[in-house]
């Protein structure tokens, strides 16, 4: 762990490009039209990859802190339940319905035109959106949390 140019902690998984990894199954999501289905699938085990490392971070800095077992299982059960949701579930079925929505708007709007041009559309659709819905899917994500997982199990 880092510091960055304040003195203050850097999170390598929330403050740095590594974050990027956690968006892998949007990127997948809008270019399935295009690949085979194994890239998409792929592009799942990155962003997974992702939300699994930062689970062990979290709960590992607690664990390093001398945090009892169960604040340890709260920060890993947290970030494992928030990283799941904001970064892989949500986002990931939001980008594959705008695509297969946006494919079939297309094929019905302008049958004539060739359906592979249809295709790189529907991935320049999902790529473009991508930037525009990764923060109100967090905060909805902190909302949800706030109001289920962290009242049962408290801070």
């Amino acid at each position: 762990m880092g510091e960055n140019e304040s003195g203050s902690s850097v999170d390598i998984y929330r403050d740095t490009p590594v974050r990027f990894l956690g968006y892998a199954n949007e990127v997948g999501e809008a270019f399935r039209a295009l690949v085979h289905v194994r890239w998409v699938r792929l592009s799942y085990v990155v962003a997974s990859g992702y939300v699994l490392a930062d689970t062990q971070d979290k709960a590992g800095k607690e664990l390093k802190n001398g945090a009892a077992m169960s604040k340890v299982g709260i920060a890993a059960m947290d970030t494992l339940v928030w990283q799941a949701f904001a970064s892989v579930i949500v986002p990931g079925f939001f980008i594959n319905r705008l695509c297969a929505a946006s494919l079939f708007g297309l094929a019905k709007a302008l049958p004539t035109v060739a359906e592979s041009s249809r295709k790189w559309a529907v991935t320049g659709i999902g790529l473009g959106s991508i930037p525009f819905i990764i923060h109100p899917i967090d905060n909805l994500v902190h909302k949800v949390m706030d109001n289920t997982t962290r009242k049962w199990i408290g801070p």
